[in-house]
């Protein structure tokens, strides 16, 4: 195929914005899968490329909360004190289940931080959020192989 390149760098592209989707740039990565299918990728490598850009940038962000400086969060986070004091009680209540909806809008990624802040455990928090994530975005190939006939492809 005369335009793999072009899709090679799409895979690059892929993975670094589903990386800062999960940290500190806020948009929604849904669009970018959606998108490398429309223009031809690979099911599987854009899923696993996906997945595992999201997930590493959500593990970021637990990394960021586990480092636990309030002024850090609120910089660069701009989480305030008082949301991931009100996440705590959720925190509490759930413990690191909580991991498995990382890929939410907005209330991921400070799910992502609170797990970190109040240090949860690394290992199952990892194996949550990569699960959510993975099925986030097996979600979106699923409907793509449903709805994929009537989008525009490239």
């Amino acid at each position: 195929m005369e335009l793999e390149w072009l899709l090679d760098l799409g895979y690059a592209g892929l993975f670094i914005g589903t990386f800062l989707a999960a940290t500190i740039i806020p948009f929604s990565s849904d669009f970018l899968i959606v998108g490398i299918l429309v223009g031809g990728g690979d099911p599987l490598a854009s899923w696993s490329i996906a997945t595992a850009g999201n997930w590493l940038g959500g593990l970021t962000s637990y990394w960021i909360g586990r480092a636990g400086k309030w002024e850090w969060i609120e910089k660069w986070f701009r989480v305030k004190k008082e949301t991931l004091e009100k996440q705590k009680s959720r925190i509490d209540k759930y413990g690191s289940l909580l991991a498995f909806l990382t890929w939410l809008p907005f209330v991921g990624d400070v799910f992502a931080i609170g797990l970190g802040f109040y240090k949860l455990h690394f290992g199952k928090c990892a194996i949550y959020m990569l699960i959510g994530k993975g099925a986030r975005f097996a979600f979106w190939l699923a409907l793509y192989y449903i709805f994929g006939d009537s989008l525009p492809t490239f």
